[in-house]
């Protein structure tokens, strides 16, 4: 009794010190966006502003038009989260159905796609981008995100797919339901969670691309939040710290409401729907 008491409290322990770790930068990006110039040149800095300040969110506006690039990277994230979706969800049905070759060659090309880092794909996305004209499009980096995310949101399904037990598709057959119907009001339903789940990392993911952001759009009109971000590091590397964070702190205020409004739909029970009254 004693050994697994100590046990859990080692575990909770542990789970205390990933949580500190993993909420400190986010802790220090919040007290540096409300600090005066003054403050964060002082040589004993705290962690609560002495004097809280907006005058960074203001520069921040002034200087860039993170409006604009925010709208920018709202409208690639959301395009691209549900196209994702929208073909990810019936392969992986398949997928997870249907035990074939071209399912397992589809599962082998998921896990390959993973291993592939950005720079070998970069020159030939450019080049394709721009024998379409597609270069400096929004349209352009939709397609991007959209390559970019179906590996992973074909993984993800597929096993949301097969967490659902084929002997409800079979009752539902049984009653006369033929294929299309049952898939949905049958499996589309239990699936809910799993979608909510792959349409929030795919948004997450685009929302917070930098790298083909920077190398596909070439006017200011037409950048992402993560790009305009850079323009408040200067030519010689000096960063304008205090707007710096204060326009780091509201690009990642989305994914944070985002991931508040639907978390009970990512942790709700998949099967929750299966029961009817």
């Amino acid at each position: 009794m004693r050994t697994s008491t100590t046990g859990r409290v080692g575990q909770y322990a542990a789970l205390l010190a990933y949580l500190v770790f993993l909420a400190f930068p986010f802790l220090w990006l919040v007290s540096t966006a409300f600090k005066s110039p003054r403050e964060l040149g002082s040589l004993h800095p705290t962690w609560i502003p002495r004097d809280p300040t907006l005058d960074n969110f203001r520069q921040a506006f002034d200087e860039q038009p993170l409006l604009r690039a925010a709208g920018n990277s709202l409208l690639a994230a959301s395009a691209a989260a549900v196209i994702a979706v929208l073909i990810a969800t019936p392969l992986a049905y398949v997928m997870a159905r249907r035990r074939t070759r071209l399912a397992k060659a589809a599962t082998g090309w998921v896990v390959v796609s993973q291993a592939f880092p950005l720079v070998l794909v970069i020159i030939p996305l450019f080049l394709v981008l721009k024998n379409l004209r597609l270069i400096n499009s929004l349209v352009g980096l939709v397609l991007v995100y959209v390559v970019w995310a179906l590996p992973f949101a074909l993984w993800m399904l597929v096993g949301y797919v097969r967490a659902v037990p084929t002997e409800l598709e079979e009752a539902a057959a049984v009653d006369g339901a033929g294929r299309l119907r049952t898939l949905v009001s049958v499996t589309a339903p239990l699936l809910a969670p799993g979608i909510v789940a792959t349409a929030l990392f795919a948004f997450i993911t685009a929302w917070n691309e930098f790298f083909f952001a920077l190398v596909l759009l070439k006017t200011s009109d037409k950048q992402t939040l993560p790009v305009v971000l850079t323009h408040f590091i200067g030519a010689e590397g000096v960063a304008d710290l205090g707007p710096l964070a204060a326009a780091a702190f509201l690009a990642t205020l989305p994914s944070l409401i985002i991931f508040a409004i639907i978390q009970r739909r990512i942790t709700g029970g998949m099967l929750a729907g299966a029961v009817k009254s």
